[in-house]
């Protein structure tokens, strides 16, 4: 070994009788991605690995609040299994994080340092899954406990020959790479992810500092946040989901790149971006995280025309924004009474501002909406809105058909009108019309006739599902008799 200025300088060969987990990790990235020659001196920096792995804590039993009776029963027969096959089995991620604040866990995620193939051997119910990351998911029922390996630390600058890892522009597309738990605390995205329950002794075994930024509400990145949102930009979305969820606040270090880093988004996929905003506003804490995307400027690279709508100089913005607000309260508190919600309505009210806009109604909102503007307006907001998330045509045409009868809930005269009590997509539309009464964009007394009609025809109209229309039942014809021969 030989010194040169700041850096160090290690030999090839030298890094194969290298074992510590720093180094293995070291060895890894110099032996698949720098040099392919035995001899070549390789320099490693001190800013690309730290000189030693940060200590871990371990919290005894006895002194943090988490009860294996609060653990699944399908998560513990994982984590014995495990256990008593000879590997390393640890309660990951957010579930430890909810059992010790006190919430019920969402899902229970294992890490070990079994790989996939190993898990599969165990379990004759497990599925290899995912190309990016290589996962294991064991099914009991409709209960998923999802299995993964400890991963390794990696170097963004380099280039992987072996297939494992593949980075572009700072961005892992796929990282299969394995390593140590110490390693895999540090790849974690938030410190107060980083706990392990461990179930060999019942602690919690805290790498990076979480506990404390747990107990005192602190949403923080581990390394550097600039770094690790190249990465993955959507940890953006995940900082505010989470702060938002928790009622965290968002450290100082890890909230000031997210302004300038927010186009990052344009590069995540249509389909992966539909998930997070799922996440996003379908959790009970929608208002929260719709003020905190607007804030750090991220609403716009998920709903660039909604912000664009909210950020002119319309004269209708203040009532486009109070609609915007009391749609997402009103999910949140559907939600909260264990109410079904459905992507399409949500869609529907984030896109109503941009769709307004499109048809350019000016001041004038007495008269009833035009229904071939309003068809055509919807059609192109959607159509560009699926250049950004994409939004499943099974939510898509339901939300068109949905917002399609406001013009004909705005003529509430006529038998054709009293028809539309039997639409399918009657009661959200209605429910829609609501929203928009509430935030004076039209009348009240509309609104109210609709109200009374529904009394007066009595309450079958009301159980109209979102998702899926009736199915009318083909009658069968009776067969013609053969000719007598």
């Amino acid at each position: 070994m030989t010194s040169q200025g700041s850096d160090r300088w290690l030999s090839a060969r030298a890094l194969k009788t290298l074992t510590d987990p720093v180094c293995r990790a070291l060895k890894r990235v110099v032996l698949y991605g720098q040099s392919k020659t035995s001899q070549a001196w390789i320099p490693v920096t001190q800013e690309q690995f730290p000189s030693a792995l940060p200590q871990a804590r371990v919290i005894p039993r006895s002194e943090h609040p988490i009860s294996r009776a609060s653990i699944s029963d399908n998560a513990l027969k994982v984590l014995y299994r495990l256990k008593n096959a000879g590997y390393e089995a640890y309660l990951v991620g957010g579930g430890v994080r909810d059992l010790y604040l006190g919430r019920e866990p969402k899902d229970f995620d294992i890490a070990t340092n079994a790989h996939p193939d190993d898990v599969r051997e165990l379990f004759r119910n497990c599925r290899l899954i995912g190309r990016r990351f290589r996962l294991a998911h064991v099914h009991f029922g409709r209960e998923i406990i999802e299995v993964a390996t400890f991963r390794a630390l990696h170097d963004a600058t380099s280039d992987d020959e072996s297939g494992d890892v593949k980075i572009e522009d700072g961005r892992v597309l796929r990282d299969n790479v394995y390593g140590t738990v110490e390693e895999d605390a540090m790849r974690r995205d938030f410190t107060i992810n980083s706990l392990y329950y461990n179930i060999a002794d019942y602690s919690i075994v805290d790498f990076a500092d979480g506990m404390p930024d747990l107990e005192s509400g602190v949403l923080r990145l581990i390394g550097d946040p600039e770094a690790r949102y190249r990465e993955d930009a959507v940890r953006m979305l995940r900082a505010v989901r989470f702060a938002a969820k928790l009622g965290f606040r968002i450290d100082e270090a890890t909230a000031a790149p997210i302004p300038g880093m927010a186009e990052m988004l344009e590069h995540i996929p249509q389909a992966r971006l539909f998930e997070e905003v799922l996440k996003l506003f379908m959790a009970g804490h929608g208002v929260a995280t719709y003020q905190l995307l607007r804030r750090y400027g991220l609403l716009g690279y998920l709903f660039p025309q909604t912000e664009a709508a909210l950020e002119s100089d319309a004269s209708m913005m203040p009532i486009w924004e109070r609609f915007v607000m009391r749609s997402i309260e009103n999910t949140d508190q559907r939600i909260a009474d264990d109410k079904p919600v459905t992507p399409a309505f949500l869609f529907a009210a984030l896109l109503w501002p941009a769709i307004m806009q499109r048809m350019d109604r000016g001041d004038d909102v007495t008269e009833p909406l035009a229904p071939d503007l309003l068809q055509d307006a919807v059609g192109d907001v959607l159509a560009e809105q699926l250049q950004r998330v994409s939004l499943p045509k099974r939510f898509s045409i339901p939300m068109r058909e949905m917002l399609l009868l406001q013009p004909r809930l705005e003529r509430p005269k006529g038998k054709r009108a009293m028809r539309l009590l039997s639409h399918p997509r009657f009661r959200a539309a209605y429910d829609f019309l609501l929203l928009r009464a509430e935030a004076g964009e039209v009348d009240a007394a509309l609104a109210q006739i609709w109200t009374d009609r529904q009394a007066s025809a009595g309450a079958a109209v009301a159980d109209n599902k979102l998702e899926t229309p009736p199915v009318r039942r083909r009658r069968r014809r009776r067969p013609r008799p053969s000719p007598n021969p």
